[in-house]
């Protein structure tokens, strides 16, 4: 397994830029690259040689998390100003706006059916389920305290519980999402119903992803520099990598599920082998933190996209 660098593009936002994702094709459009940056908008990219397609304003603070719904048709950015903007891909029209206060919205994904999208709610300490079809919200998942824990509900503890990611199980079953105190909460959906507790990281994990090709297995980026892959099921901490010097900021799993990529403070871009349990390849084209990784697995082969702080976008090719 390696990556190929193949090309980058500076100042791709007048700001940093703290998340990618990717609209997958449909019959009018190829798959496109969606950023989100601190200069308040979200832009979309042609892979075949980062030019430009379209720019989305509408938020009036920066973008922190952008999703896009395996239709390929909708996308959503969320912002700092509490607002989650839902958007047609290809007009640019705005279809909805969730509100998301008291809290500002850290990450957002749409369930693999793209029937709901799942908002992790930052400081009020929960998840928020919103039907897709008419945007209404179905649900709010709230973050248990573990067990032991003797803070009273009115504790500025609850503030540890912070939600900083989330991510969806590929058989939709099942919802993970990281907090500021490094625990990671499970959910089964459809009951809507906290199953356990993950535990082995001591700071916030700020990035989630589950194997594509196996539900049980979630793999996970927090600020204690390092990556862990958990049996999300059997509650079981399995694998523990280090390498990275600081934060991980964002953690991908390759298609094929044979690899993670990972993006951190230390300005580095890693590729692992869960196998060797180690980093087989790291890349140092980024000259600020690495906010965004995120795999497409496409016509093209599989490609790889990272953001940073340093404004600048860049792809490569995994084999």
């Amino acid at each position: 397994m390696k990556l190929a660098w193949l090309r980058s593009l500076e100042t791709s936002h007048q700001d940093c830029v703290w998340a990618c994702t990717w609209v997958p094709a449909t019959d009018k459009s190829p798959g496109l690259l969606l950023t989100g940056s601190l200069d308040e908008t979200v832009k979309l990219w042609n892979p075949e040689d980062l030019s430009l397609v379209r720019t989305n304003t509408g938020h009036c603070l920066g973008v922190v998390s952008v999703a896009a719904h395996p239709s390929g048709k909708i996308a959503a950015s969320a912002s700092m100003d509490s607002f989650v903007r839902v958007f047609d891909v290809e007009s640019n029209n705005t279809i909805a706006t969730l509100e998301a206060p008291p809290s500002e919205v850290w990450q957002m994904q749409f369930d693999p059916r793209g029937t709901t999208l799942a908002v992790a709610g930052g400081s009020s300490a929960s998840v928020k389920l919103w039907d897709t079809a008419e945007w209404k919200l179905v649900a709010t998942l709230s973050i248990p305290r573990p067990e032991g824990s003797n803070s009273k509900p009115s504790d500025k503890g609850n503030n540890k519980k912070f939600v900083l990611s989330v991510a969806w199980s590929p058989n939709g079953r099942q919802l993970a999402c990281g907090s500021m105190d490094g625990s990671i909460s499970v959910f089964d959906v459809q009951r809507a119903k906290f199953l356990h507790h993950l535990d082995g990281h001591t700071m916030p994990v700020r990035s989630l992803a589950y194997s594509p090709l196996d539900p049980r297995v979630l793999v996970s980026g927090s600020d204690d520099e390092r990556i862990h892959m958990y049996d999300a099921e059997g509650k079981t901490l399995f694998s523990s990598m280090s390498g990275h010097s600081s934060w991980v900021l964002s953690v991908d799993v390759s298609p094929d599920g044979a690899a993670i990529a990972s993006g951190s403070s230390d300005r580095t871009v890693k590729l692992w082998d869960p196998k060797m349990r180690a980093a087989v390849q790291t890349m140092t084209n980024h000259t600020d933190q690495v906010w965004g990784v995120k795999f497409e697995g496409g016509v093209r082969g599989c490609l790889l996209a990272s953001v940073s702080d340093d404004k600048s976008i860049s792809l490569y090719n995994y084999s």
